[in-house]
């Protein structure tokens, strides 16, 4: 036999195609050729197999070698063929007799000893092969991940011998042990409580956990605008188990350093104002996962917003309506998701106070500094609430606190599984056919938003958010329909569009 036939998993965006990995060994000049789109990384793979079976205590053949990585018109790239690659090359050579590896799919990168590294994008991998009806061979480093994975049936190695004992029936691999730990347990060491006063910035954050809507903060330096966008998570329902998976995928295919036992976090991402657009919403030659993608069920907090390259912003506005990512590049298109929320945090002028509504320089100054933000980004918000200076005494003062995120949190749980049970989604999906069925107001109602809409100069879309925002307002008070006092709480909330009018941007 020289032909040997071995499956594998390639890395797209969260999925993880089949790579079936062909060897032929063939008479005539020595020779290792890979075939198949093969990045440099999969091309030195020839370099790393050889030497890891001459360390291994394989012999390798020197003959003509030909692997063909298929589909050939899918790129390759990365070290995650080196283990197949190296395990067909044997069984070709009939130095390994196996007979059950058509049902196993194999992924690792070899070192030069013939050790296994662990390789990044492994839970795409797993949850293909699961799906698929077969069992993985991974490297030992990657178990954690897939014991994330119900009944995945997934070996461990820690080298190459190993494998081939496991394939010749010598021995059996460990298994990865299923992670039993509840969702949610973690400690949270942030709590609202932190925060002295901004008693209307905590219901607006509480509002928008509820909803999952964007929200904006502004008001000047030192007020807790960042305090309080961090504390977002803290107030959220735990994910999923699915949704836990979801980012626990995004995760192993970002490169990032993954610790299982903090798997069911929700993700909160703080980019620097110097990222780039590429960096927030990803891409590359092959495309890689933005901030957006690693904030995937969680929050992304941009602070300081003007600071931010106005592109790179704008380039957030398709991701924060569709709810995922698209990234097209001549040789391929790759699909993130991105359905996260928006906190932006900024400064009413550039030297970041006002008083008694005087901002600090002139009308031009903070009509230039404002300006950075276009109108469309920062329709995306569905609240803008001020963060002021706190008044004289409250640092001093007892009862300041409020409300436990652990109160807040049971208040959340409750609006969402509202929604959740009304609809199967929350509030800011909505769809405008949704709006209409779930979010009906009374015509007097009606008339009187379309009245203010108009007369604050706001869009269709503002229209929409009002009511998605008012109508979780009204789940957090467990009321049936939306009223006039959910909409005016909702409208309240809209201080963006007021003050951009006012300084005449």
């Amino acid at each position: 036999m020289n032909l040997a036939v071995i499956y594998s998993r390639a890395i797209l965006g969260i999925n993880a195609p089949l790579i079936t990995i062909e060897v032929h060994i063939s008479e005539g000049l020595p020779g290792f050729t890979i075939v198949g789109l093969p990045e440099t990384s999969v091309k030195e793979a020839k370099d790393r197999v050889r030497s890891a079976l001459m360390n291994s205590n394989f012999v390798m053949p020197a003959k003509r070698i030909t692997v063909n990585l298929g589909p050939a018109d899918l790129p390759k790239e990365g070290s995650r063929y080196d283990l197949p690659i190296a395990i067909a090359i044997l069984i070709a050579s009939q130095q390994v007799i196996a007979s059950q590896h058509q049902q196993l799919e194999f992924v690792g990168e070899l070192s030069l000893s013939g050790k296994l590294r662990a390789c990044r994008g492994t839970i795409p991998s797993i949850i293909a092969c699961k799906k698929a009806g077969r069992s993985s061979i991974i490297p030992f480093d990657n178990g954690h991940e897939a014991a994330l994975i119900d009944n995945a049936n997934c070996f461990t190695a820690t080298n190459l011998q190993e494998v081939c004992q496991h394939l010749n029936a010598e021995q059996t691999l460990p298994t990865a042990k299923r992670i039993t730990s509840p969702l949610g347990s973690e400690d949270n060491q942030q709590d609202m409580q932190d925060i002295i006063g901004q008693q209307s910035a905590k219901r607006a954050l509480e509002i928008c956990a509820a909803g999952s809507h964007n929200l904006l903060l502004f008001g000047p330096p030192g007020t807790g605008k960042t305090m309080l966008a961090s504390r977002l998570t803290s107030i959220q329902p735990d994910m999923t188990e699915q949704e836990a998976l979801e980012c626990a995928a995004i995760k192993s295919i970002s490169g990032n350093d993954f610790v299982a036992q903090d798997w069911c976090r929700r993700p909160f991402r703080t980019p620097h104002h110097t990222s780039s657009a590429v960096a927030l919403v990803g891409g590359g030659r092959n495309p890689r996962p933005g901030e957006i993608t690693l904030a995937h069920n969680g929050v992304l907090f941009l602070d300081e917003l003007p600071e931010y390259q106005r592109k790179a912003l704008d380039s957030l506005r398709e991701p924060l309506e569709a709810g995922r990512i698209s990234i097209s590049r001549a040789n391929q298109q790759v699909d993130f998701p991105a359905r996260f929320q928006l906190i932006g945090a900024l400064n009413p002028s550039p030297s970041g106070y006002y008083d008694n509504n005087k901002f600090g320089g002139n009308s031009s100054q903070v009509a230039k500094y404002l300006s950075k933000l276009s109108g469309p980004f920062l329709d995306r918000f569905d609240l803008t609430i001020e963060v002021p200076a706190l008044p004289k005494g409250s640092l001093t003062e007892q009862g300041q606190r409020g409300e436990s995120s652990d109160a807040i949190k049971q208040r959340v749980s409750a609006a969402q599984a509202i929604q959740r049970q009304r609809g199967n989604k929350l509030n800011d999906a909505l769809t405008n056919k949704e709006i209409e069925l779930h979010c009906s107001l009374q015509h007097q109602d009606a008339v009187f938003l379309e009245l203010a809409i108009d007369k604050m100069g706001l869009s269709t879309r503002a229209f929409h958010k009002i009511i998605k925002v008012a109508r979780t307002i009204a789940d957090l008070n467990n009321c049936i329909d939306i009223n006039k006092s959910h909409l005016l709480e909702a409208l309240s909330y809209r201080a963006m569009d007021r003050l951009l009018q006012q300084i005449n941007v």
